[in-house]
């Protein structure tokens, strides 16, 4: 007898203004409770309204295994689920192979069946008489034709026992029973192949452990692939979320490239250096170490929607920058004024204008890092980096972008005069 399919109960919480717990919280309190529940096997995962693909199954992401060879397919599967359970930073491991259906194989004795003059063809042909759809006549009305087909009694389908009741006729004419040339062997088959495209495909579910990241969870997914030694013939993927977010690492660094390529050469044709636009982007990097220093006091994952927040960081903490060093630029070109002297005037004439554009940008991400209404939970990343991002990048580029800037233009009058000396000199007559 095959297993009941599985049974599905939303249960709704209470506005986020009446609870302290986040709905990943209540349900890692859930967990252990419903795991010593005799008989049940319960997965617990949060509802979403808009889903990123994959299938619907019993927990929030998917590793899909697929393959062209079924029987390496359903060995292997089970193999990499064992092995899943036993990794720390994954809940809730289930899949959707469903392989424990029940059914009898019929063996024949061949050599019995061949001394008694019983080929394997009349057997099969016997057996689909009684089970199969075998039309052996057809009658005609006046106005309409009928099939008949033959098959046995609905009461010797009920149990094994009914083979016993089939009888073949050997060559010689004589009727011989099916039980004595064959016997039957319990075994077990698949209720349902899953298909991804045109291959069979065993997809696993989990959950995230409490305090785990996806990031951390993917990379401990590939480790035990990898520790099993499965097969090149069995391709792994993820699907959905999952999915959707190995995709996006995969672009992360070309996208940060080229944004900051994109910015440099956009600040190396205003200020028509190749030195100072290094000025400004050298105020990025603390930009992204306060981002990810508030992610983890905050106790929150490095997301899709965190790294939005530092991408945008790039377009606002490098006007601190770029404020100080356009004026100081201004000032050595029409006052002839020294370096040193210039950047320090820059630095006390900006600075008023510096905290208020900071201060405004940061007041305005402060709704979204510490909002709790609904789909809170989508925004407080956004909000989390660029609030963090900017206090840290305010208490630091104000006194390092300074001293940047003097290194680089002594670095820049040295190339000068490294190729002034290479120049031919004049010739006096």
């Amino acid at each position: 007898m095959a297993a009941p399919p599985p049974t599905r109960r939303e249960c709704s919480l209470k506005p986020l203004n009446e609870r302290k717990a986040s709905a990943t919280q209540i349900i890692a309190r859930l967990r252990p409770k419903l795991s010593r529940v005799p008989g049940a096997a319960a997965f617990l995962q949060p509802v979403q309204d808009v889903r990123v693909g994959g299938r619907s199954s019993n927990a929030e992401f998917q590793f899909t295994l697929q393959g062209d060879n079924l029987a390496e397919l359903n060995q292997w599967a089970p193999r990499l689920l064992a092995k899943l359970r036993t990794v720390p930073e994954l809940a809730d491991l289930n899949s959707d192979q469903q392989n424990k259906g029940l059914e009898l194989q019929l063996a024949i004795d061949r050599d019995t069946a061949a001394r008694l003059g019983v080929s394997a063809q009349l057997i099969d042909d016997t057996l689909y008489d009684a089970f199969g759809q075998r039309q052996v006549s057809t009658m005609y009305t006046p106005l309409n034709q009928y099939h008949v087909v033959m098959q046995l009694q609905q009461q010797y389908w009920q149990n094994p026992d009914g083979l016993k009741e089939i009888y073949v006729r050997t060559s010689s004419g004589t009727e011989v029973p099916l039980s004595a040339l064959t016997h039957y062997e319990p075994a077990t088959t698949a209720l349902a192949v899953n298909h991804q495209g045109q291959f069979p495909a065993v997809t696993l579910s989990f959950n995230l452990a409490p305090g785990v990241s996806l990031g951390d969870a993917v990379t401990a997914v590939d480790e035990a692939e990898r520790e099993i030694g499965m097969p090149a013939s069995i391709q792994a993927s993820y699907q959905g979320t999952a999915q959707a977010f190995e995709d996006s690492l995969k672009n992360e660094g070309a996208l940060i490239l080229a944004a900051l390529v994109a910015v440099y050469i956009v600040l190396g044709v205003l200020y028509e250096s190749f030195i100072h636009p290094i000025t400004i982007l050298s105020t990025l990097p603390s930009a992204g170490v306060g981002a990810i220093l508030a992610l983890l006091i905050c106790h929150t994952e490095l997301s899709v929607v965190a790294l939005i927040g530092i991408i945008v960081l790039i377009g606002i903490v490098k006007k601190n920058a770029i404020m100080m060093i356009d004026f100081a630029l201004e000032v050595e070109r029409k006052e002839n004024k020294p370096p040193r002297e210039a950047i320090y005037q820059a630095c006390l004439l900006r600075f008023r204008p510096i905290m208020m554009t900071t201060m405004a940008a940061m007041l305005g991400g402060l709704p979204l890092a510490l909002g709790s209404g609904v789909g809170s939970e989508l925004r407080r990343p956004l909000g989390i980096t660029i609030v963090g991002g900017l206090i840290v990048s305010q208490l630091l580029t104000l006194f390092t972008t300074p001293v940047v800037y003097l290194y680089l233009d002594r670095l820049q009058l040295w190339f000068a005069r490294g190729r002034g000396a290479r120049l031919p000199l004049p010739q006096r007559g």
